[in-house]
């Protein structure tokens, strides 16, 4: 296998979450680098206007309608893929929804709405990406959007917190697991905080498998909710300065990809409260 230095340009990207928000940027960086675009999202209206956005040649482009916590979807996705463009340089699970809720007002499909989109989307999309990316002669990238909830504890975020944790053990178990079989695939975690896009407005993408949202039981919930859209809509990095810096993360091999630098206080005060004794 080739193990030379990592080259998107010309290759292939597969985005998921990719009709908004920082998976749409991802997309747009991706096209400076002439990358063929393999764009996913439950929202086809959306990914049909990031195509008009993206202004692609056909020949660049395929959109794929997905439900990313259905595996079935994640195993046609990577078919898709691979049958349109013969390849995958970069993988970016970048599909996510978030609830506010106190922890024990959240339903059991609550649990599995978050853990599927949010975790399992990411388990699946290993296992039916990466032996294929392992055949392939070049570098590789696969880029999971996890956020500063996978590194921290927020209130009112347990189920989302807990997803996001997932992510990040998950990614850092398979960048171990790449190294140690000397593969050349390379791995890393985005963990933004708060960023303008529609992430507190995820619910309008539920689907009926996971049950109607019920009303919020306490006025604690519904303070974290009004929390959540004004730091939501307070995010002082744009999805695409997000998306840059994920960029050059991806191409300085970067594990850790943590925009907000202000969060590494939290984290530093959170690994001393667990080393304490």
């Amino acid at each position: 296998m080739s193990t030379g230095k990592l080259n998107l340009k010309n290759g292939t990207a597969v985005i998921t979450g990719a009709a908004s928000g920082i998976g749409l940027e991802l997309a747009k960086q991706a096209s400076v680098l002439d990358m063929n675009l393999v764009l996913a999202d439950i929202d086809y209206d959306g990914l049909s206007n990031a195509r008009s956005v993206l202004s692609l040649p056909d020949k660049k482009i395929k959109l794929v309608k997905t439900d990313v916590s259905s595996e079935e979807d994640v195993a046609h996705l990577c078919n898709e893929s691979f049958e349109s463009f013969g390849s995958v340089e970069l993988l970016c699970n970048n599909a996510g929804v978030c609830l506010n809720r106190l922890s024990w007002e959240y339903t059991t499909q609550d649990w599995n709405w978050l853990i599927n989109v949010n975790l399992m989307s990411i388990s699946n999309a290993i296992r039916y990406f990466v032996p294929k990316m392992l055949k392939q002669n070049n570098r590789s990238h696969i880029l999971n959007t996890a956020s500063a909830a996978g590194l921290i504890s927020t209130p009112g975020m347990a189920a989302y917190n807990a997803s996001k944790h997932g992510v990040v053990t998950l990614s850092e178990t398979l960048h171990q697991e790449l190294i140690d079989i000397d593969a050349p695939i390379g791995v890393s975690i985005l963990c933004p905080a708060w960023v303008p896009t529609q992430i507190h407005e995820s619910s309008r993408n539920r689907l009926e498998k996971y049950g109607t949202q019920d009303c919020l039981k306490s006025d604690a919930s519904k303070l974290y909710e009004e929390q959540m859209v004004n730091a939501v809509n307070s995010g002082k990095l744009s999805a695409q300065q997000i998306a840059a810096l994920s960029f050059s993360g991806i191409m300085k091999n970067e594990l850790y990809i943590i925009p907000h630098q202000k969060i590494n206080t939290l984290i530093e005060q959170r690994t001393k409260r667990i080393i304490q004794k």
